[in-house]
């Protein structure tokens, strides 16, 4: 199948967050990351652009082969990988409405920027089962390359909210039944308290911790037990991706 011709720039483009939410789009680069959506979501690849002929099952979508130089100027990582799909933004998205059924555990991050340690908890939350993450509006954008890269073709595997006005949305959960566990150094609660349905788990910025306003609506304040005159904390996704492993293993 011929993929109708769109300039080159146009993927390129779709690393900026504008662009990917006016084209309602995002790349996803590598064949084993394209093969995690086809796998989960089919439906939701639009097209397929590649260095040389790609996979069997990639050829049902639309193809448009280019040459290296040409992949290379529309990847946004160093080493390209010669096929890169172009998938659907999920709806709702940068909305504050949480989908009619949210799942029994979801995640909610806080201000964490850094695109490798997001795109690890992505990663780290769907192979926990959990059902969504709700991301701060100064989160790193869970569809840029960088995160995309880092969840192996995870990304589509749960729910997902960016949103400014999370704080809200986490209130609105709770007056669903939800049960808010922030992760703080100092605090009291056990991890224990996260066996339980219907829990959403907090992250904040590694620098900054969960803001004032977050730990004031949290329900309980969970610690990780550490050697802290070893090591002063964890990093965000080690800490989340324990806490995660502590909430899944309930069962």
């Amino acid at each position: 199948m011929t993929a109708p011709q769109k300039p080159l720039k146009w993927y390129r483009e779709l690393a900026g967050k504008k662009a990917r939410q006016d084209a309602g789009a995002f790349l996803v680069e590598g064949e084993k990351a394209i093969s995690q959506i086809l796998g989960t979501h089919p439906e939701a690849v639009i097209e397929i652009i590649a260095s040389q002929e790609p996979p069997l099952e990639f050829r049902k979508y639309p193809v448009r082969i280019v040459s290296a130089s040409r992949f290379s100027y529309i990847s946004n990582t160093q080493s390209p990988q010669g096929v890169a799909a172009v998938v659907k933004l999920p709806e709702n998205t940068y909305t504050t409405h949480p989908p009619a059924d949210a799942g029994d555990r979801i995640l909610l991050l806080e201000d964490i920027q850094d695109p490798g340690n997001t795109g690890t908890l992505i990663r780290s939350a769907a192979a926990f089962d959990f059902s969504g993450i709700i991301f701060s509006g100064k989160c790193a954008d869970p569809f840029s390359p960088k995160v995309v890269q880092a969840t192996a073709g995870a990304v589509k595997s749960l729910w997902i909210r960016v949103t400014p006005q999370y704080i809200e949305l986490v209130k609105a959960l709770r007056a669903k039944g939800y049960k808010l566990a922030a992760a703080e150094l100092d605090g009291t609660d056990k991890p224990e308290v996260l066996h339980r349905n219907k829990i959403i788990l907090a992250l904040g910025n590694e620098a900054a911790g969960l803001s004032p306003g977050l730990l004031e609506t949290a329900d309980y304040r969970v610690r990780i037990p550490i050697a802290r005159e070893k090591a002063e904390s964890l990093n965000a996704a080690v800490c989340g991706g324990i806490l995660m492993y502590l909430s899944a293993a309930k069962a």
